[in-house]
C-alpha cells in the first residue's frame, strides 16, 4: 500500500504518523488494502485556487477529492484511488462549530474523500444516494472513533 501525505499548509499543527495510521485503517475497513492513495494538507487560500479552478466554486471547501478510476484512463492501474486534499484550517473553523476535535474532523474529511474515491456521491444526485454515503460515512466514523457522528 503506498500512501502519500504531504503537507504544505504551515498554519495548524498536524500529526502525520497517526493520519497515515487512520487512513490505513480506512482503507481496510473499505476493503482496499494494498491500493494506492495520496492526501495533500492545504490552507483555505490553496483549497479556494482549487475549489476554483477545478469545480468552478469560488470560495474555501473542507475538502476534495480527485478520482483516478474514472475517465478514459481510468483502468491503467485499478489499485491508483487517487488524491484528497483536505483543508487544515478549514477542518480546525469546522471542527470548533461541531464542537469535536481536529483529529477527529481530520478523520471524517479522509472518510468522505475516500467515499468519493470510492464513487460514492451526495451532489446534485439522488436523496437515496446522499442517504447511502451519510450511512456509510457514519459507519465507517464509528469504526474507527467508537462514537457516533451527527
Amino acid at each position: 500500500m503506498s500512501i502519500l501525505i504531504e503537507n504544505r499548509q504551515k498554519k495548524i499543527s498536524l500529526d502525520l504518523p497517526r493520519i497515515r495510521r487512520v487512513i490505513k485503517k480506512i482503507l481496510n475497513y473499505v476493503d482496499r488494502k494494498g491500493y494506492e492513495i495520496s492526501l495533500l494538507f492545504v490552507d483555505n487560500e490553496e483549497i479556494r485556487d482549487m475549489n476554483k479552478r477545478y469545480l468552478n466554486r469560488d470560495h474555501p471547501t473542507n475538502v476534495l477529492s480527485f478520482s483516478l478510476r474514472n475517465g478514459q484512463y481510468g483502468n491503467i492501474n485499478p489499485y491508483m484511488l487517487g488524491d484528497i486534499v483536505i483543508s487544515a484550517e478549514k477542518a480546525l473553523e469546522d471542527a470548533g462549530e461541531a464542537d469535536i476535535e481536529l483529529n477527529d474532523e481530520i478523520d471524517f474529511l479522509m472518510i468522505h474523500g475516500v467515499l468519493h474515491l470510492l464513487d460514492y456521491n451526495h451532489e446534485d444526485t439522488s436523496e437515496a444516494e446522499i442517504l447511502k454515503m451519510n450511512k456509510k460515512e457514519k459507519e465507517l466514523f464509528y469504526a474507527l472513533k467508537k462514537y457516533e457522528i451527527e
